[in-house]
């Protein structure tokens, strides 16, 4: 009897540690992009020890360096009235900061991979097969995708319980938001750890199913596109669309000004996805001048034009 007491006993401790959740103290981030740039930046400042990976060592040269002149422009403001520890504030971030152009030896000793690299599903599964090889037991999985499934993704590994999305937004260190987003496979403990992670990192996470878009880009892809077919149409300008939508509606941005802040090549992206996926919706129609931009390199701010030409 005291046999199998012990036992139950062992079986409901062991039970009960592997529903805790996991205190993420370690990161990975895959990709020194703006938003894997962004990523490393707030969890480096908010206490969490950060490897940052890329695929050359120039890469990651320009991350570093974008992340130190983010940090003080956020120091400058934070400690207006003592430069001093604006200063220590910086120099302790960026030494939480290491980086590595080989995923695959930092990721053993992580409590957290977060993936931010190109949308492209074969690479991400490529790159999470291959690190599910390599990282620990516990370690959990997360991608940054704005706009492909997380299952999808998730697939490619065995610790689909261990697998969500969490979905940063752009500038990462000023905007609040994160979408964290549970798939049918995520586990409780999953879910809540990136729930736990992310208000760690000074944000505001909402929860969503692995439904396209999220919560976010489901509603202000298919609003974006409504504004483009409204000029298509010649219903009205791009000019007094955005104005219209800024006085009339509070926006800070029209959605024209957003469309080439946000890329041109990212929306048709994002909308030509939606609609291999589901060619019948009218939200997911592609559309000609949207095509012709891009075809044409004029993809918005970064590429100098866009729907408004920038010097």
């Amino acid at each position: 009897m005291a046999f199998v007491t012990r036992q139950f006993m062992r079986s409901m401790s062991s039970s009960t540690a592997s529903a805790k959740k996991i205190i993420v103290k370690h990161v990975t981030v895959i990709g020194g992009g703006l938003m894997g740039a962004g990523i490393a930046q707030v969890a480096a400042a908010t206490g969490h020890t950060v490897v940052l990976v890329d695929q050359t060592e120039d890469i990651l040269a320009k991350s570093k360096k974008g992340i130190e002149e983010s940090l003080r422009k956020v120091a400058k403001k934070k400690f207006a009235e003592n430069p001093k520890a604006g200063g220590e504030f910086v120099e302790k971030t960026l030494s939480s900061i290491v980086t590595s152009t080989d995923a695959a030896s930092v990721v053993h000793s992580t409590d957290l991979v977060v993936e931010a690299i190109v949308e492209n599903l074969k690479v991400k599964n490529e790159l999470f097969k291959r690190l599910d090889k390599f990282a620990a037991e516990h370690t959990i999985f997360a991608s940054n995708t704005s706009s492909l499934q997380i299952t999808s993704i998730a697939n490619a590994t065995t610790r689909q319980d261990r697998f969500a999305g969490l979905h940063f937004f752009n500038p990462v260190p000023l905007m609040k938001l994160v979408e964290v987003i549970k798939t049918p496979m995520t586990s409780q403990k999953t879910f809540e750890s990136l729930v736990d992670f992310s208000k760690a990192l000074g944000k505001h996470p909402v929860s969503c199913k692995d439904t396209p878009g999220f919560i976010v880009n489901r509603l202000l892809v298919p609003y974006l596109m409504e504004a483009i077919r409204l000029y298509e149409r010649g219903d009205a300008s791009k000019e007094d669309i955005d104005t219209a939508m800024k006085l009339g509606a509070g926006y800070p941005m029209g959605p024209f000004e957003l469309l080439d802040y946000v890329g041109l090549d990212t929306t048709k992206f994002i909308i030509d996805g939606w609609h291999e996926t589901d060619v019948k919706n009218p939200l997911y129609q592609p559309s000609p001048c949207l095509n012709k931009l891009v075809a044409e390199n004029k993809s918005g701010k970064k590429t100098g034009e866009g729907f408004y030409k920038y010097k």
